[in-house]
């Protein structure tokens, strides 16, 4: 699964990921690997379902029949399967050798299960399970659900999807719903006639039936869990390519294949890559990328065994308006959600507690692939970029380990975070660095080939990493994977001895609210050098000493492989200001995050990390110049209470930047760096947020010629420029926006367009758009957004309202959104009624496992008031002498 990624320099205020409130307490310990918790009682356990489904998509429901092959190894006193908004009408279970035997069916809403009672225990043996059941088509994606959108010709349509990671397969056929149960599966379903339905695997075959219908059955797909089983269908379009023998294929709908060229173009690329690495060819003869209509609170893609479902927004590529950064996500998500096929599919985590060896694993698989395929686009930067996500969160005393204890279905949504996903990549990427790439992979490929269909915990990759002679990952990987937390690798001193730097280092732990805490202790790897010196090596555990070849600053995490903060005298980080450019862009890219982080955390004076920034040069590379406008941005944010103190931010930034905008152009130019277009999204979008009076004429400008030529507007930087008219919005200005997202001539263009006119400035169009989010007029995934976007710039604006209408809000987001929603409207405040007020509503609505997420939000609000109070004065100070 794949989630929206931001960058946060100051603090995270959530994790991205939302969950559902808590639903039942799991039941002890038990199952078919040490520590699986299970919600089933153990005892019985499928091999196959055939399911068959007849959507009635106009009347959000749906009827179903099940037959499920299963074996009984112990006397059940009833059977008892996973089902949610599921009514079952009929249940029969027939012995391998014996008559039918009709039963009873009992729901439990709330621990979302049916038990099935026959009169008498069911003994051990095989038997089939028939099951007549029906359920509802949802409005947001939870189980079968619908979305809504208006085709190429102007008309309104629906399709069907499906969505059940982590726990609502169970919304769509009564099952064992939990990872480690896999089995086969035969899906049909009578559709419209004229409809294309699509399943993990193809189509077997197609039958007429009466009233405009046909019967489609797909084939057998592999053993697999159930929430990776998927169904779609809609007025569809299919365009295909092999990639080796395997059919790769994207499905839109009718008439915007062309949109998903990109998508399909990188399916075709990254699949050979991927046979090749994982030295288990995919095992699927088709691999379709389905795109859906609309949004999600909760998630981007899901990675469905042969049929990876994407939003449209995050796999169609439109150029009217479509960024470069965008591209690039499109193809990184591609290839998260492929190399899924292996990691999550092929090979499952046995429980939730391990989900991160689906999320860390595809997210560092996305990365290494999309930089080998496309190194122009320099894609192993970005790792630095996520490795302050998950700081950002891990920093706080509310962090969790890699490694979590799931015992809820609450807790299993609450997994999908940045420690899961981003904290995952970067111990990876410090693990591989550590192990080496030739003995990284034959682990990985020993782990696949061992144990291909089946479930795994996080000890079973280790130990086939080591076991390809990676010796000493194992006493690493646990220090990080099972504990919370950031190293802090600290240089005490530093002496030039003969033309080489001693360096004395220890070991602490960085934190933003918790200094006081005794410091947790890990085998940490360092790599350590002088700039253009030879790398040196060594496990940190407590204290110890290296010299290194040369004198002159020097860096402790070169190449930025290690997940820890490094901590210098100030005279080494004023010599890496000076010889700034002689660092590679991924040290420099690393020594600011990290130089800021330590400033904010207040390790070291703030000064010592706009020094950094300051020095900078125009002529660096485009990817660590699109880097500086963040920085400024926060420090711009940080002083909001302050407008004077902002203004001199802002010309600050003005002076730096514009330089730079100047030389790169509002518009893209024939062979340009491929990097440029993503640094020139930067400055436009962060000059103009901070009123840069050169950019917001511009930026009107395009906006009063859109009168004239309806064009004036299209490329790249289309939503930069409307997101700085809307900011800067006055109501008749709102209400020509309104209008373009009404006349939108796509469902993704009325969608974006609609969300921007939520980060209106001014309070009183900010209360106008969360009135506009109550309608039908943005569309059902739509108004969440919006809701949103108000929250950015008006946080307890946008919370008030939506404790004001929690239900009306509730049912515009996912299930599994609920419980973090509201901390997320209101977790980028710095105001402290704001955390009284998520605790009250945590307090009133939530169980202690559901408020986990409000209670970092409310930990990051506490930290941002005592961080901004801190460094004010510093900030002040040092924005007045520039």
């Amino acid at each position: 699964m794949s989630f929206s990624k931001i960058l946060p320099l100051m603090l995270a205020a959530a994790p991205l990921a939302m969950a559902a409130p808590a639903l039942a307490q799991m039941a002890a310990p038990a199952g078919p690997a040490a520590g699986v918790t299970t919600q089933l009682p153990r005892g019985a356990a499928p091999s196959h379902y055939a399911i068959q489904v007849t959507p009635d998509a106009a009347n959000l429901k749906f009827s179903g029949k099940t037959t499920i092959d299963l074996t009984v190894s112990q006397a059940m006193p009833v059977l008892v399967l996973n089902a949610a908004d599921l009514t079952v009408s009929s249940v029969t279970l027939t012995p391998v050798k014996g008559k039918a035997v009709k039963g009873t069916a009992k729901i439990d809403a709330d621990a979302q299960t049916v038990t099935f009672d026959f009169g008498k225990p069911v003994q051990p043996g095989g038997y089939t399970l028939d099951i007549d059941y029906a359920g509802v088509i949802n409005t947001q994606a939870n189980g079968l659900f619908a979305l809504d959108y208006t085709d190429n010709a102007g008309k309104a349509k629906r399709a069907l999807f499906t969505q059940f990671e982590a726990p609502d397969a169970r919304r769509f056929v009564p099952s064992f719903d939990e990872p480690s149960y896999k089995a086969t599966f035969d899906l049909s379903a009578m559709i419209p006639a004229d409809q294309l339905a699509v399943s993990n695997m193809p189509v077997k075959s197609s039958t007429d039936a009466a009233g405009g219908k046909k019967l489609v059955t797909f084939g057998t797909s592999p053993k697999m869990s159930s929430y990776l089983l998927f169904f779609g269908l809609g007025e569809l379009d299919r365009a295909t390519k092999m990639a080796g023998t395997t059919e790769v294929g994207v499905i839109t709908g009718r008439g915007n294949t062309g949109k998903a060229q990109l998508a399909l173009d990188a399916s075709a690329a990254i699949l050979p890559y991927y046979n090749d690495y994982f030295g288990v060819p995919f095992p699927l003869p088709k691999l379709d990328n389905v795109a859906g209509p609309g949004q999600s609170q909760f998630f981007s893609a899901m990675e469905n065994w042969g049929a990876i479902f994407t939003f449209e927004r995050a796999l169609l590529v439109d150029p009217r308006f479509t960024s470069e950064s965008t591209r690039r996500t499109i193809y990184s998500i591609v290839a998260h959600e492929m190399a899924h096929q292996w990691f999550g599919d092929l090979v499952t985590m046995a429980w939730w507690d391990d989900l991160w060896l689906n999320e860390g694993f595809a997210s560092w698989m996305a990365t290494k692939v999309t930089d080998k395929l496309n190194p122009e686009w320099e894609m192993l930067l970005s790792r630095v970029n996520g490795r302050e996500r998950a700081m950002s969160l891990d920093s706080l005393v509310t962090t969790h380990p890699i490694l979590q204890k799931i015992t809820t279905v609450d807790q299993v949504n609450q997994a999908f975070d940045d420690i899961t996903y981003e904290k995952g990549e970067a111990v990876i990427t410090m693990l591989e660095g550590f192990a080496g790439e030739d003995a990284w992979r034959s682990g990985i490929r020993a782990y696949m080939k061992q144990h291909a269909y089946g479930n795994t915990v996080t000890d079973d990759l280790w130990k086939a990493v080591e076991g390809a002679g990676a010796k000493g990952v194992v006493g690493i990987a646990h220090d990080f994977t099972s504990q919370p937390g950031i190293p802090l690798v600290k240089v005490e001193s530093a002496q030039c001895q003969g033309g080489s730097t001693l360096l004395s280092l220890s070991q602490g732990e960085f934190s933003r609210d918790r200094k006081d805490k005794a410091p947790l202790r890990w085998n940490v790897p360092v790599m350590a050098q002088t700039i253009g010196g030879a790398q040196q090596r060594l496990i940190l555990n407590g204290a110890a000493q290296v010299t290194l070849p040369g004198c002159g600053a020097y860096v402790i995490n070169a190449g930025q492989t290690g997940y820890y903060r490094s901590l210098y005298p100030e005279a080494n980080v004023k010599a890496l200001a000076k010889d700034f450019t002689r660092l590679s862009s991924m040290d420099q890219i690393g020594l600011l995050a990290d130089n800021f982080q330590l400033g904010l955390g207040g390790y070291q004076p703030m000064g010592l990390a706009l020094d950094l920034v300051d020095a900078v040069p125009a002529s660096a590379s485009p990817a660590v110049l699109a880097e500086v406008p963040d920085y400024l941005d926060s420090a711009h944010t940080m002083l909001e209470s302050d407008k004077a103190a902002q203004a001199k931010v802002a010309a600050y930034a003005s002076k730096k930047l514009s330089p730079v905008l100047a030389g790169v152009g509002y518009d893209a130019k024939p062979g340009e760096n491929p990097q440029v277009p993503v640094l020139r999204s930067a400055l436009v979008s962060t000059l103009g947020g901070m009123g840069d009076k050169a950019v917001v004429a511009e930026a009107n400008k395009r906006f009063a010629a859109l009168a004239s030529n309806p064009a004036a507007l299209d490329g790249p930087l289309r939503n930069v420029w409307l997101r700085i008219i809307a900011q800067n919005a006055d109501a008749a200005t709102w209400d020509k926006l309104r209008a373009m997202a009404n006349g939108a001539k796509s469902d993704l263009e009325k969608s974006t367009t609609f969300a921007l006119l939520g980060v209106a400035k001014d309070e009183a169009l900010a209360k106008k758009a969360l009135d506009l989010a109550m309608t039908d007029e943005p569309g059902k995934t739509t108004s969440a957004a919006i809701i949103s976007a108000v929250g950015s710039e008006h946080s307890m604006l946008a919370v008030d309202y939506v404790l004001a209408h929690r239900q009306q809000y509730e049912a515009m987001i996912d299930v599994s959104a609920r419980s973090q929603a509201i901390a997320r409207l209101g977790g980028n405040s710095a105001d402290p009624a704001m955390a009284t007020k998520l605790d009250s509503y945590a307090t009133q609505y939530l169980t202690p496992e559901s408020r986990k997420v409000v209670d970092r939000s409310i930990a990051a609000i506490k930290t941002r008031i005592e961080t901004r109070a801190r460094l004010k004065p510093a900030l002040t100070a040092w924005f007045a002498k520039k």
